[in-house]
Formats: C-alpha cells, structure tokens, sequence
C-alpha cells in the first residue's frame, strides 16, 4: 500500500497533513488519534471548548468549527495553512448530526439548518481546500458518509437527504477531479458505535411535535431507543472498522469511491440490488 506523495529528500518534519472534522467523539475522535499514531500531523475539529482540550491533551493540534458558520471554515484553513506553510495532503469530512423524524412532522427550518451543518458547510470546507490540492497536484478528499445515504428508513428523512446530497455532490466532484491527482471517496457506515442516536435525541426533542404528531405511538419506541443511546446489536462494531476504510482511501494509489462498512451496510446494498423497489422498502420500514 502507497503512501501520499513526497520528493526523496523530504525531511522528517514534513509528516502527512491532514483536517479531520467532528473530532469531539465517536468515528471523528477515533480516527483523529489513529491518525496522529500512524504518523500523520492532523488537524481537528470540535465546537466545545472542553472536546478541544482533551485532543490538545492527546497532541493534536485542535481548532473550533461549526459547519453553520462560515466564519469558522475561513479561519480553519488559513489557521491549517499557516502552520503547514500553505500545504495541506487530506481532508477528512466527518462532522455532522442526525435530525431525527418523519418528513412530515420535519420544519423547513429544521431541514436547512440539517443541510447547513451536514452538507452546506462540508461543501465550503471542501471547496477553500481544493486551491491548496490543485496547486500541490495531489491530495484526497474523504467523505464520512452513511448507509443512509444509498437506502434510506423512515425518520429518518433528513438525514438521508444530507447523505443523498453529499453522495450526489461528491460523486460528481469525484469525476471533475480525473487526472488531476486528487482523489474523492465516500466512507458509507452501517451502524457503529457513536454518539450520533444520543446527540439526535436533542434535535428531535427541539423540532419535532411529537406528542401531536400522527406518528407518536412510533415515537415512543424511537424515543426509547435514543434514550438508551441507539440500537445494540453484536454486528454494531466501533470506530476503528471506519479508520481502516480512511487509511486505504488516504494511502493507496487507486483508492475506491465507495467503502461501505459494516455488515448491515453491505446487506443493504445487497438487498437494494437483488429485491424489487416495492420489496425492499417495506422490508426497511419494518427496521426502522
């Protein structure tokens, strides 16, 4: 397996550059420390002020980002690029929250403030570090996306839609960038270990009308599930089976354009596949 490209005579201080967002808890936590000891010099990301702290104690260099705000896209890079002396080798998107509901109980402010955080800003990320990659000739550009995002379950709308989006869009971008020396993948992850259903439990609770909702007797079992901070099940494995997927799309030389992780995921796409459309949607909406 290769390693991202570097001249003979580089020296030891030159250690491969990477951001890597949403770095708090979970697969973003995980892969910041992996990374960091399998020699890489990351850069990550959290919004609390105490997350920031605990990687700074780990000895990664730790910055604030919200998606929803620009203004802290703009001073990651040029904070990053400070640093680095304008050179940056992988971005690893990651951050992002599930919006939690059925469509119907989901308000329009809701939905754009899931595409701010979930696709919006990681398109701003992407496009502020794309200048950097041109001019190096190289890089590779990691999309922690979901399962989800290639088979959808119900409540599960809007976040869904962020993971379509971001599937569309960087497919696309995966394209545009043949010959050019940067690489696009997508990391598709069935269900893994993370703060993720926990964190929903609060969006849920701040936009959904649940108890006026006509989905509420369904509710009351989701609910139940995100107190207990998601579903349990002896195939949900931890966040290391998705910084083995982010090392081979960071260090080999024909990296894939889809990993999908877990053994839920893979028979997804499977079932997707082999089953008529009819057939496989009312089989998901019985695992939702």
């Amino acid at each position: 397996m290769a390693t991202l490209g570097r001249t003979t005579n580089s020296t030891a201080e030159e250690l491969r550059t990477i951001i890597v967002t949403g770095a708090s808890s979970g697969i973003g936590a995980y892969c910041a420390r992996a990374l960091k000891a399998d020699g890489w010099r990351v850069f990550a990301t959290a919004r609390q002020p105490d997350d920031i702290a605990a990687l700074e104690a780990a000895g990664i260099e730790a910055f604030y980002l919200d998606y929803r705000e620009a203004g802290s896209i703009e001073a990651l890079v040029a904070s990053v690029l400070e640093r680095t002396g304008g050179r940056l080798d992988a971005l690893f998107n990651n951050g992002a929250y599930g919006q939690p509901g059925a469509v119907e109980d989901l308000p329009v402010a809701a939905l754009r403030e899931q595409f701010e955080a979930n696709v919006f800003g990681w398109h701003d990320l992407t496009r502020r570090v794309m200048p950097v990659m041109r001019r190096q000739g190289h890089g590779r550009l990691v999309h922690c996306s979901s399962i989800l995002g290639l088979t959808p379950l119900r409540f599960r709308g809007a976040y869904a839609a962020s993971k379509h989006a971001i599937e569309g869009l960087m497919l696309c971008m995966h394209q545009e960038l043949q010959g050019s020396g940067i690489h696009v993948s997508l990391i598709e992850p069935g269900p893994v270990t993370s703060k993720i259903a926990s964190n929903g439990l609060v969006w849920f609770l701040k936009n959904i009308d649940y108890e006026n909702s006509v989905h509420r007797l369904a509710y009351k079992a989701q609910l139940e599930r995100l107190r207990a901070g998601g579903s349990t099940s002896r195939l949900k494995p931890g966040p290391e089976v998705v910084y083995a997927a982010l090392r081979h799309a960071l260090l080999s030389r024909r990296p894939r354009p889809h990993y999908v992780v877990t053994v839920p995921a893979r028979i997804g796409v499977i079932l997707k596949r082999i089953l008529p459309a009819s057939m496989l949607y009312r089989l998901l909406a019985k695992r939702a």
